[in-house]
């Protein structure tokens, strides 16, 4: 929705709104937020709240630390799980320097400045995400455990699947929030859930993962249980995916389609696959941030972890769902929900355009079945596969120019600083496993 500087106010005096959040997020997808009360609202919509980007992951030095929050006003949306008076609003916001200029560290903007790429040729960029989550139940301190109570697979109904009323729950309170929710369902894991969005422009798409983040974790907490977005929670389960639905519009036409070309892709839409492919080894950082995310990419758990590409394969790196015309997509099921959804947009996008603009074409589409295939057979075809481990996909982020460039020098600088310090934090720790598997043999 729209918004004016003064239908905000008005609406904030009006309907009983005593509190506002201003929300960003820091350089790992982290959403941060300051609030301030309904006398404020004046200094929120004249971009007058300042923060101290010293204290946010990725930002300022202390000796440079003022920065400014300023609201996308169609961002504007009263939270539905607070409470019904005296309300709570929120507004995500962009991150801008004192002399006016924006943030060069603010994930918002490295998403805006890819996506300022595309208009220049003529394209927006619209994106649907899949996201994937597990409910836990928590112990008697409200930590959280990886009992489910839940013994569902794919698409089961209650009794067996004890999250159809948590889902139903958080669908209810982000259409409030004006999402156009399509699709809700139970997962294969036990305990592991999906809700599909509609597609959006990119930088709406990438607010409305946070927002759903957002939602998922606190209509679970209200119900007793633990929602989270860590990719490979439970060992012998499958992981939690994030499938990206990318598609470019020109003159409000799917450039994707072809109604002539070959399974019904343009060139465009070739040359794009090709660009994904030729860069997503070096994106993976981005969109697989965790150590624990190159746990859920391996074969055996649906995961794709070879780089391949097909209109019907489901073990393939990128697919072509069969919808052609306005819902021609490119699906790239690699990414999972712990990414920065404005790094991942933006290094998604900007892999494709690189591949448009050198004219590139992928290479032969795979229709067998890659996790059935072996490592020879694999090598014949081509296929590589994703990095196998955080630190390798760090060391390719840093081989590949066209995705530093669009991270921009001071957030891949401060990225692949925390993800290094990550690494090495998590290949020092001594696990229950080594114990188990050591202490008493050796």
């Amino acid at each position: 929705m729209k918004y004016t500087k003064e239908e905000i106010v008005r609406i904030v005096n009006e309907e009983d709104i005593e509190f506002i959040r201003l929300q960003f997020t820091d350089i790992f997808g982290q959403l941060k937020n300051v609030a301030v009360t309904r006398s404020q609202i004046e200094k929120v919509v004249n971009n007058q709240i300042m923060i101290d980007g010293s204290s946010i992951e990725g930002f300022t030095r202390i000796h440079e630390s003022d920065q400014y929050l300023r609201p996308d006003l169609d961002t504007f949306a009263v939270l539905p799980w607070m409470p019904a008076t005296r309300k709570t609003a929120r507004l995500i916001c962009n991150v801008y320097n004192p002399d006016g200029t924006p943030f060069i560290g603010d994930p918002r903007y490295v998403l805006r400045r890819a996506l300022e790429r595309a208009e220049k040729m003529g394209y927006t960029f619209n994106v649907g995400p899949e996201m994937e989550f597990f409910l836990f139940e928590t112990d008697e301190r409200g930590l959280p455990t990886t009992r489910t109570a839940d013994a569902a697979s794919y698409f089961d109904m209650a009794p067996i699947d004890r999250g159809g009323d948590v889902r139903r729950e958080i669908c209810l309170m982000l259409e409030d929030m004006g999402f156009e929710i399509e699709a809700s369902h139970h997962e294969c894991a036990e305990g592991q859930h999906e809700i599909d969005f509609k597609y959006a422009p990119a930088l709406t798409a990438a607010d409305n993962i946070s927002t759903f983040r957002m939602a998922v974790k606190t209509v679970a907490q209200m119900r007793g249980l633990h929602g989270t977005f860590m990719p490979k929670p439970v060992f012998g389960a499958a992981g939690s995916g994030m499938h990206i639905n990318m598609s470019l519009f020109k003159d409000g036409k799917n450039i994707f389609f072809d109604p002539a070309g070959e399974r019904g892709l343009s060139q465009e839409a070739y040359s794009f696959i090709a660009g994904v492919l030729g860069h997503v080894r070096a994106f993976t950082a981005v969109t697989n941030p965790l150590v624990n995310s190159y746990k859920r990419l391996v074969p055996g758990y649906e995961a794709p972890c070879y780089l391949a590409w097909s209109a019907s394969n489901r073990s393939a790196l990128i697919r072509i769902p069969a919808a052609r015309g306005q819902s021609t997509r490119v699906e790239l099921r690699s990414p999972d929900p712990a990414c920065n959804p404005y790094l991942a947009l933006a290094v998604c996008l900007s892999a494709g355009l690189d591949g448009m603009e050198k004219g590139l074409m992928p290479p032969a589409e795979i229709t067998e079945n890659i996790f059935a295939m072996t490592e020879k057979e694999r090598r014949a075809h081509g296929i590589e596969s994703l990095p196998g481990n955080l630190l390798e996909a760090v060391e390719l982020l840093e081989q590949d120019a066209v995705i530093t460039e669009a991270l921009g020098t001071h957030v891949f600088k401060s990225y692949v600083s925390g993800k290094r310090a990550e690494w090495d934090e998590y290949r020092t720790r001594v696990t229950d496993w080594e114990r188990q598997r050591y202490m008493i043999v050796y």
